[in-house]
């Protein structure tokens, strides 16, 4: 379940990514949605109701590229909108993918690039258009089927998606669960169009300020990486990619497979470590010796 403020201008786009976004953690799990249902806070007296049925029509599209019905919702009286969903899926115990399985010596693979909170805050302050958002955007209404699908037919060995805490803070939670460490390659991180300007003029949510600071026990950061480099690492997402840990046998035929699923990037960002279990050390590069970009 998942749901949030507008974080766009346009409706059916709100609408949309948050039916993107409450579908990901099912494609994390490597599992089919089947369902959804609709939750929403609306001021019904400051906002009509036809434009909540852009909301929900936007939602509705993506859930038909997704093959997944909504049979109903609930709604509430709020000064503040409100959407999101809850959404019900299956998948084989077999094929489950989960966060605790990674070993060391796998690949970190992300699909999506990073730096979509610092563009909503932007946004948000009025210091970026909305067409500065049109990256952003098609980004965050793109379903995480593909790269669960490929995920699934190389195997990988775990899987989380990357929300609010983050790129580092959800690599953190998959270090933890595994036991083991990890190198971050900074360099190799694509971030979206816009993202790293803003963050260096300030405009930070909240909720990636507090990434950081959660992450200070746990993070080495390369003394080369600036405060603007920390913050985009810590970014808190919305609808982001999947984060996978791949064998190296497997990594190769992973990239393949999501560039043939149309993914929107592709790309090796780290290795798994079996030193230091539960930190990260992010690099500015990978090493000469070791690490595929």
């Amino acid at each position: 379940m998942d749901f949030f403020t507008p974080l766009v201008d346009n409706a059916a786009d709100w609408g949309a990514i948050a039916a993107a976004n409450a579908l990901s953690d099912i494609y994390a799990m490597g599992a089919t949605p089947l369902f959804a249902l609709n939750l929403v806070g609306w001021p019904r007296d400051t906002l009509p109701f036809s434009i909540l049925g852009e909301v929900i029509s936007g939602a509705a599209e993506i859930l038909r590229e997704a093959g997944c019905l909504v049979v109903g919702g609930h709604s509430v009286d709020d000064p503040e909108p409100k959407f999101g969903m809850a959404v019900i899926g299956e998948v084989h115990p077999d094929q489950m993918l989960t966060v605790a399985g990674a070993c060391a010596g796998d690949g970190l693979v992300l699909t999506k690039a990073i730096g979509t909170g610092i563009l909503a805050t932007a946004l948000k302050r009025d210091a970026l258009l909305e067409a500065g958002m049109a990256e952003a955007v098609r980004s965050m209404r793109t379903l995480n089927a593909g790269a669960a699908s490929a995920a699934l037919e190389v195997g990988v060995s775990a899987a989380t998606d990357v929300t609010g805490f983050g790129l580092v803070g959800h690599l953190l939670n998959l270090l933890e669960a595994s036991r083991v460490g990890a190198e971050l390659y900074y360099e190799a991180v694509p971030i979206l169009s816009h993202a790293r300007n803003l963050a260096a003029r300030g405009f930070i949510p909240g909720g990636t300020q507090r990434n950081l600071e959660a992450a200070a026990e746990r993070v080495t950061w390369a003394p080369e990486l600036s405060e603007t480099d920390r913050l985009l690492a810590v970014d808190a997402q919305t609808s982001g990619g999947l984060l996978l840990a791949v064998p190296p046998e497997n990594e190769q035929a992973l990239l393949e497979a999501l560039r043939a699923r149309g993914t929107p990037f592709a790309v090796t960002i780290g290795r798994l470590t079996g030193e230091n279990p539960g930190r990260l050390s992010v690099l500015s590069r990978a090493p000469v010796d070791g690490g595929t970009t």
